[in-house]
């Protein structure tokens, strides 16, 4: 939606040209934003929501770059088993609804609902790849079951970020970094050729719990359950990263952070492996090396008691674990 940030730095000697050429990355972003977005029309786009809307009527024409993501989706689907799944919309539409309520009910200082176990198995009852109909030679996307719904939250800002990344490589920009959303995307090296250091902050306050350093161009993407969140009568967290598999909000970890060249990459194993355990997420990060030939590095931060018997570090009060290819890489906060 229009609530996400985006910004670019770029370090270069023409101010024209990186003006024009901030101009044209942001309309690439507002493009994307268009073709994404589930809950708004947009003058002359065909994009998800159309596809939504046109659900078990008729297939729906498309631009090139919405095939390209349902594609990217559906190879995360599979290498996750299931973990990362773009058709649940009907069911994230059911936290969605929920939480924009608790956001303001809370706000007024009151608990508030979560929504009961059936209504999340009847919405999520519509779901599956099997349901969505990819014509890449006519350019269609059609869905076949009616209920079935497409929500793109957890790969679009990466997607955008990639293609921004894409651009400015080609436009030859010496060096820059794009921020989509907490998605960040280098390019090239810094002037002075030191490495990128990105910073993962502190599930609690927000000051910095650790920096990574990144060499050249790449993509570092943080997937966290202190935002966009609300405090169920219960007492639960509801966030919204919600876990395919158990229908609700997954609660293993404050933050899992990615790092890998593709930024759409980045946003959707960020995502996946919120609901996995590490064990399971460094298989996914294997997969992913196996199938790229990119590096694919990540660091999970949870609670102490929440320790899964993993070589890991307790910082700042959290048990924080990180994948071997990041050895000497990190600097902790205090």
């Amino acid at each position: 939606g229009c609530d996400t940030m985006f910004q670019q730095t770029e370090y270069g000697y023409d101010e024209d040209v990186m003006a024009a050429r901030f101009s044209e990355a942001a309309a690439i972003f507002k493009r994307c934003n268009d073709h994404f977005d589930i809950y708004n029309d947009y003058e002359g786009v065909s994009g998800l929501k159309a596809i939504n809307d046109m659900a078990g009527k008729e297939p729906v024409k498309v631009d090139g770059e919405i095939i390209d993501l349902l594609k990217e989706a559906r190879y995360f689907h599979e290498i996750s088993g299931g973990a990362f799944d773009i058709t649940i919309g009907n069911l994230l539409h059911v936290w969605h609804t929920y939480r924009e309520e608790g956001i303001v009910l809370n706000g007024e200082g009151k608990k508030a609902p979560v929504p009961s176990k059936e209504e999340l198995e009847k919405a999520a009852a519509h779901r599956g790849w099997d349901k969505v109909i990819i014509d890449e030679e006519n350019s269609t996307v059609f869905i076949s079951d009616p209920e079935v719904s497409l929500d793109a939250g957890g790969i679009a800002k990466g997607y955008a970020a990639e293609r921004i990344g894409e651009y400015m490589e080609k436009e030859n920009s010496i060096c820059a970094a794009i921020n989509a959303g907490r998605n960040i995307r280098t390019v090239g090296s810094k002037p002075d050729g030191t490495p990128w250091n990105i910073g993962i902050v502190n599930p609690r306050d927000g000051s910095t719990f650790c920096i990574v350093t990144m060499e050249g161009a790449g993509s570092f993407v943080t997937s966290g359950d202190y935002e966009r969140y609300y405090i169920g009568e219960d007492g639960s967290v509801c966030h919204h990263i919600v876990d395919p598999h158990t229908l609700y909000p997954a609660s293993m970890y404050h933050s899992v952070s990615v790092i890998t060249p593709d930024s759409c990459a980045a946003d959707c194993l960020s995502t996946t492996l919120f609901t996995l355990s590490v064990e399971e997420g460094k298989k996914v990060l294997d997969r992913y090396r196996a199938d790229s030939g990119d590096e694919a590095e990540a660091v999970w931060i949870m609670d102490t008691d929440k320790m899964q018997n993993e070589n890991g570090k307790e910082v700042s009060g959290y048990w924080a674990v990180y994948t071997e290819g990041l050895e000497g890489r990190i600097t902790w906060g205090q």
